[in-house]
């Protein structure tokens, strides 16, 4: 029989994770892009997939969808963006956890926090992504489809949908467009 745990991280709290945030960040100064990724690619492979809490699974895949924003080539993440998600990946470079990864059940905790935390904060990228991955799969450039003198190609098939994605991520951001019932959008970046 399982335990569930639940609690509300308040505004104290929350500052706290932004300390934390702005020091990771800071020690990430140096490392490049790649090593940020790879730090982040790394908590996941250290975790792994079994005997870890349901919780942590479900950010992992969180984090790995952030990772993948950054390396689809057909995404192409403008530099803005991608400079966001680097700084949200920045955590997972600081080798000292709040709560050492080696206890059972709880190691993780923080990783997960930090991961839900960050993707509250990129919650419009994420979706414009997950949009987009979404019809790349599921949707086919019609034949036939002239663009004045050729077939339209599959890239500017998908470069017309990352487009308006990508507007709509820009736009809702700016706009602090939250359609979720969690209250104020929370600034952890």
């Amino acid at each position: 029989m399982g335990l569930r745990v639940s609690f509300e991280l308040n505004d104290d709290d929350l500052r706290h994770f932004r300390l934390i945030m702005r020091e990771a960040r800071k020690a990430a100064a140096n490392a490049s892009p790649e090593d940020i990724v790879a730090s982040a690619e790394d908590l996941i492979k250290d975790i792994g997939t079994t005997g870890i809490p349901k919780f942590v699974t479900d950010r992992l895949e969180k984090l790995e969808i952030m990772i993948r924003m950054l390396s689809d080539h057909e995404w192409a993440l403008p530099e803005q963006e991608s400079a966001r998600v680097l700084n949200a990946l920045a955590y997972f470079c600081e080798p000292e956890d709040l709560i050492p990864d080696h206890i059972p059940g709880l190691g993780f905790l923080d990783d997960a926090i930090m991961i839900e935390l960050v993707v509250r904060e990129l919650r419009h990228e994420i979706e414009a992504y997950r949009d987009f991955c979404d019809y790349r799969a599921n949707s086919v450039p019609q034949p036939g489809i002239r663009n004045k003198t050729s077939d339209v190609t599959r890239e500017q098939w998908l470069e017309t949908r990352r487009k308006a994605l990508q507007s709509r991520m820009r736009r809702r951001h700016k706009h602090g467009n939250d359609r979720s019932d969690s209250g104020p959008p929370m600034r952890l970046l």
